[in-house]
């Protein structure tokens, strides 16, 4: 299935924050919806969620309008939202029925996704008594016993610590593979970076770059290569290397970009005839987060 937004604009007191935006999600595949803070990240969010209405344009599934009657979207926010002083378990059922979701199968999906989050022993406890990753984890069993659709999730591995995270990597992987939509947003590129298929990164309220993450790579790696050799090594032919490249120092090694009329093979070459000790010598492949400063790093 294609989950399609086509020609989204919104407008706040005559100014407009979304400017005619359209991208895809397909299922089974999770997507990454990437910004600066106020790049239009939550609005999005929220016309999806139908939070918001667009002033124009239309959000559909293969073809057809939305029909969110029918489909089940689950959304975590940054901003939580339970109740400190309730017990974590009649909360989770009382929200379950706000969602139209039969008591038995609430407590059935609840205490399943607490065991696998490994804070079962919690269920009869207020939320207030229990750490912030802990409380994370309920907001997390909060959406997920929603058994969505869609699901958005924004910012979810604040405050978990790594064995946590490995904890919702495991939920969120196994959700992918139920072929259904994930929406990813996150500050934090590298959690992007292992989940996410593809990338749509938004700047003053519009898309700069929709793109699988893969060819996203390919492209901003284009003709730049990874380059670990001695310091020693470096500092004896850096007059030299600048004839056939501009250099990036890394916490280990160089991003090495070639010069137009340079080839790969030409500064291999090079490197021999110097002697120069080369531990590694590859394609060199940007970052996500590389890629981000260079889209949506720079003010408009």
């Amino acid at each position: 299935m294609k989950l399609e937004l086509q020609n989204i604009c919104k407008s706040f007191d005559k100014k407009e924050v979304l400017h005619n935006i359209s991208f895809h999600i397909e299922s089974g595949r999770a997507l990454g919806l990437l910004g600066r803070n106020g790049a239009g990240k939550t609005t999005t969010i929220r016309i999806l969620t139908d939070i918001f209405c667009a002033d124009t344009g239309e959000i559909t599934i293969d073809g057809k309008a939305l029909d969110r009657k029918n489909l089940r979207i689950g959304y975590l926010p940054e901003e939580r939202g339970l109740y400190p002083k309730d017990k974590i378990k009649d909360q989770l059922i009382y929200f379950a029925a706000l969602a139209g979701i039969q008591k038995k199968t609430a407590e059935e999906r609840i205490y399943r996704l607490l065991e696998k989050l490994e804070i079962s022993e919690y269920a009869n406890r207020p939320l207030e008594t229990l750490s912030k990753g802990n409380q994370q984890k309920v907001q997390l069993v909060q959406v997920f016993m929603l058994d969505p659709d869609i699901l958005i999730l924004d910012e979810p591995f604040s405050g978990l610590d790594p064995v946590n995270a490995k904890l919702l990597k495991e939920l969120v992987s196994d959700f992918i593979r139920n072929d259904k939509f994930l929406i990813f947003s996150s500050h934090q590129m590298f959690f992007v970076e292992e989940f996410c298929d593809d990338i749509v990164i938004l700047k003053d309220g519009e898309i700069k770059l929709f793109d699988s993450l893969e060819h996203a790579k390919q492209e901003f790696s284009n003709k730049q290569l990874y380059l670990n050799i001695r310091e020693e090594d470096y500092r004896r032919i850096a007059d030299k290397i600048a004839m056939y490249a501009h250099i990036t120092t890394l916490k280990k090694g160089y991003v090495v970009e070639l010069h137009e009329s340079i080839e790969k093979q030409e500064f291999l070459k090079f490197l021999i005839e110097n002697e120069v000790d080369i531990i590694t010598f590859d394609e060199y492949r940007a970052s996500l987060e590389q890629i981000f400063i260079e889209v949506a790093g720079d003010p408009k």
